[in-house]
């Protein structure tokens, strides 16, 4: 454990249960590196992955963004490459950008196909599935309207898959993003997540919510009343 560490340690309470504000607060207080750390949200469920045919996943537009410029990838071939470029993806093709990934090409940060290139995407499963980019009908990210789905990816789309823990994570914005900003994005990510619950699970569907930086310790949240707030709104 690093000095610095140690140090953001001393500065809050670890048996403390934080209202969303004010986790926030603690979050900017506890910045203290020199780049702009992401903030992240991590979410465990009560569901037991051993049971459940799918994993628990979906897809989030931030409203915010995720504070950084998203590279967008298409595999396409005819009009629909047509189409992804002119919506703006930075990279479109088929056989012979597959063949670069293979190759060890990877500069980009989210992958949309159309489902007749996805007999090119498919070998491609064991370099893009654990980086969380492999196209899946189930995000969205497997379709012919490839002009929506690369707009929303370059707005900000976050795609979210449970671990075999049954813990979802994934980024939520940047600390440099003013208070309000956090607290939209962190809501839409939530209610995000509790609108993919799965049929026939019972008792509590999120256990705990922790928040962290990039580069701090993780900040426990009142999960219950942030849920029965969101159901609410």
């Amino acid at each position: 454990m690093s000095k610095r560490y140690s140090t953001l340690l001393e500065k809050i309470d670890r048996t403390k249960i934080y209202d969303l504000d004010e986790a926030i607060e603690v979050l900017k207080m506890l910045h203290s590196t020199k780049f702009d750390e992401s903030i992240d949200l991590a979410i465990k469920l009560g569901v037991d992955p051993k049971k459940l045919q799918q994993p628990v996943r979906g897809s989030v537009v931030l409203p915010h963004g995720v504070g950084k410029e998203i590279k967008v990838l298409v595999f396409a071939s005819g009009e629909n490459l047509k189409r992804a470029i002119e919506a703006g993806a930075d990279y479109a093709g088929g056989s012979e950008i597959a063949e670069k990934i293979k190759n060890g090409w990877l500069d980009f940060d989210y992958v949309i196909a159309t489902p007749d290139m996805m007999k090119v995407v498919a070998p491609l499963g064991k370099i893009l599935g654990p980086r969380g980019l492999m196209p899946n009908p189930k995000t969205g990210t497997v379709t012919n309207d490839v002009e929506n789905a690369v707009k929303e990816a370059k707005k900000g789309k976050v795609d979210f898959k449970m671990d075999k823990d049954g813990n979802i994570h994934f980024s939520v914005g940047k600390i440099s993003f003013s208070n309000d900003k956090i607290k939209e994005n962190l809501i839409t990510a939530i209610l995000s997540v509790l609108s993919v619950k799965p049929q026939g699970v019972k008792g509590t569907y999120i256990k705990s919510i922790h928040l962290s930086l990039t580069m701090s310790p993780s900040l426990k949240l009142n999960a219950h009343k942030i849920i029965q707030e969101l159901k609410g709104v």
